[in-house]
């Protein structure tokens, strides 16, 4: 006989515990719901009462949202520095520890999906809008600020927003950057996302518990994890994956908009902004309707298909030989630059640390839960040691490269070729404008706006299907009209923070005060999966 939480021989957990056991169902009108008491009720009241105080009161809400932003990312910088840190350090010790053996499933599992599939799928859910704004835009950025140098103000502290030193000559400042810039999209943030979907599918495949945040934790708080304890980790990953898909839908809707205007002269305004949101939500609501199988899946690899022919294109385009030869060298500098990047600690470049590394590690904090999970439900079947690979290593360097040729081409544009147009243009227009200067630009800048769309629909039905998972008390059957609210209020929390006075600020703002208590849950949920693994049968 086993105790109730104690794990079986097979390594299951022995729990009373059944999915759906706090769920209230029913019908109303021709709707079906079965949803999770109370994480559904206090999610969905909470994130409306969010939107009518933002629409009703603009300014108050405008200057919260920054007061939050400037006071998390000040004061908490070196937390989620040394959080993400940690994330690395367990995913490559667990890579090289005998618990990579274990199979996620039970000894016996296939995987669902081939690898392609796989991939594909990890790719498009783990980074798409980002890589489309920020792949041009942030080398530029990073590259233009460590060739300003340092500045001192008055009071002792930089003002400059230049990486670690900055760069003593044109050759360094390049090299500074491009480590900056892949520093913030390589092993860091999958080591985020690797922790998370790990966890859960440890805990659903092999321990036997629901496909839910609080599962995660079970080590930590035994049983008392189908209580509050598990009810607020559910209601925090809810808000950490909302307003962290409102942050990349409302820059998506921005690029987007610029793209448009470059190409057809579409206003660059709210307006425009709004008619993209709710477009490519209602594409986003086709594509959850279908489901995971034919809807994500099929635009994933669509969308895959779609960024590696730009990716060649810019390759080939540009100066092939020079972009693969700083590529290796970016990548070194990447290594180089590594560990005084990762310190969390008495560092100077205060500006950088804080608006753009506390910026970016809570922002992939906050898609952890949305990711993780994601993640886990395309995973089973592959051991740990296979998963943490390549979910770690291979989109690195997946963005290795994206960043190298996008990015390099568009400093080699600015340095080389003199074209300053790419450098000098609104950040949404970079990589369009960029483009404006390679062959066939007028193809290539529509295929960039359906790769933004593309993303941004993935990004959100995925979204919605994680969020319905998790308020559905772990059901991955919920009825289908949750999962349309989920996508809909996805929209709804973009447009009123794009519309509040603050901009993307107030996306940002969200998504840093989300983030911060959700990377000290991600913290103990490291522990929660060496135990977990630990009790696994060997």
């Amino acid at each position: 006989m086993h105790q109730p939480g104690s794990p079986s021989t097979n390594g299951v957990i022995d729990t009373d515990y059944q999915v759906g056991r706090d769920n209230i169902a029913g019908t109303v009108g021709p709707f079906d719901y079965n949803i999770h008491n109370p994480v559904f009720a206090i999610s969905a009241i909470s994130v409306i009462a969010f939107v009518i105080f933002a629409i009703a009161m603009p300014e108050t809400s405008g200057a919260m949202f920054s007061t939050l932003f400037n006071e998390v990312t000040q004061g908490f910088d070196w937390f989620f520095i040394g959080a993400a840190d940690i994330f690395v350090i367990l995913c490559l010790v667990l890579i090289l520890s005998p618990y990579g053996k274990v199979r996620l499933g039970g000894r016996d599992a296939v995987p669902d999906f081939s690898y392609l599939s796989w991939f594909a799928m990890l790719f498009a859910a783990g980074m798409g809008i980002g890589l489309m704004f920020y792949g041009v835009s942030e080398p530029l950025s990073h590259f233009s600020s460590s060739l300003g140098g340092t500045a001192v103000g008055a009071d002792g502290v930089r003002t400059d927003w230049a990486p670690l030193g900055g760069g003593a000559t044109q050759a360094e400042a390049i090299r500074v950057g491009m480590a900056a810039t892949i520093f913030h999209w390589a092993l860091h943030p999958w080591a985020i996302y690797a922790v998370v979907g790990l966890s859960l599918a440890l805990f659903s495949y092999n321990k036997g518990l629901p496909l839910t945040m609080r599962s995660a934790f079970y080590p930590i708080f035994g049983e008392r994890v189908w209580g509050w304890p598990g009810h607020i980790i559910d209601i925090l990953a809810v808000f950490a994956t909302l307003f962290g898909l409102a942050t990349s839908l409302g820059l998506g809707s921005v690029q987007a908009n610029a793209g448009f205007n470059h190409l057809f002269g579409m206003p660059i305004n709210e307006t425009s902004q709004i008619i993209l949101i709710i477009g490519i939500t209602a594409i986003a609501l086709f594509s959850v309707i279908r489901g995971l199988e034919a809807g994500v899946k099929l635009m994933s690899q669509i969308n895959m298909g779609l960024a590696f022919g730009l990716l060649a294109f810019v390759l080939f385009a540009g100066p092939t030989l020079l972009l693969l030869t700083d590529m290796g060298d970016f990548l070194l500098a990447y290594l180089q630059y590594l560990p005084a990047l990762s310190n969390p600690v008495g560092r100077d470049d205060v500006n950088f640390m804080q608006g753009w590394t506390s910026f970016y590690w809570a922002w992939w904090i906050s898609w952890s839960p949305f990711v993780g999970m994601f993640i886990a439900r395309v995973s089973r079947g592959r051991t740990v040691r296979e998963f943490l690979i390549s979910v770690l290593l291979i989109p690195s360097l997946v963005c290795v490269v994206w960043m190298s040729i996008f990015g390099g081409e568009a400093i080699s544009q600015v340095v080389r070729q003199g074209y300053t147009a790419v450098s000098e243009a609104d950040l949404p227009l970079q990589l369009f404008t960029m483009l404006e200067n390679l062959p066939l630009s007028g193809i290539t800048s529509f295929v960039g706006i359906i790769l933004v769309i593309v993303f941004f629909v993935t990004s959100s039905d995925s979204g919605s299907l994680v969020i319905d998972t998790i308020t559905a008390g772990g059901k991955v059957d919920a009825p289908m009209p949750q999962r349309v609210f989920w996508c809909v209020f996805e929209a709804i929390v973009a447009i009123v923070l794009l519309l509040s006075v603050g901009g993307l600020k107030s996306l940002q703002s969200m998504v840093i005060s989300t983030g911060l208590p959700f990377t000290a849950l991600l913290l103990i949920m490291c522990v929660s999966v060496w135990r977990g693994l630990a009790s696994e049968p060997r």
